[in-house]
């Protein structure tokens, strides 16, 4: 009976979670590098029209989420077009809800977009990752602002 119960569980949380659904066709929208080459940097927006933005990094979604009348012909004007922002938690390779995700700042790990913000789905699990790999900080989703971003991309 526990068997049943635990493949139930165990089912029912592949059939109900996040999905990249990403191939070897899929490009950043920011950096039109092949997300496919570094799937453990993936980071989606779903648009409330249904279109699927992918990135190459969270560094490359935060961009692209702070500035997206940069990318007028899509047609975003605000946050309210946004139907789901996701992530890859770095150690398990998962998806995880950007705005749960924490997020290390500075650390000896660089994504292909350069110098990035890890993605993790627990506080802790960014805390460890930043002890071990020289990590300045451990952000929330909204700590991370575009001046950081730009500071990440080495434009001040």
């Amino acid at each position: 009976m526990n068997k049943i119960i635990l493949v139930m569980v165990l089912l029912s949380s592949l059939l109900l979670s996040e999905s990249l659904n990403f191939d070897n066709n899929t490009t950043c929208l920011v950096r039109h590098l092949k997300v496919y080459k570094n799937p453990q940097w993936v980071a989606k927006i779903e648009l409330s029209n249904g279109k699927e933005l992918f990135f190459s990094s969270p560094k490359s979604m935060f961009e692209f989420y702070h500035r997206p009348g940069q990318w007028y012909d899509l047609g975003v004007r605000s946050e309210d077009d946004f139907k789901d922002i996701l992530v890859t938690d770095f150690d398990t390779m998962q998806p995880v809800k950007a705005k749960g995700a924490f997020y290390v700042y500075g650390s000896n790990i660089t994504s292909p977009a350069g110098d990035d913000l890890v993605a993790f789905d627990s506080y802790k699990k960014a805390q460890e990752f930043a002890k071990k790999h020289n990590g300045k900080r451990v952000l929330g989703f909204k700590e991370v602002n575009y001046a950081l971003i730009n500071l990440l991309n080495g434009r001040i």
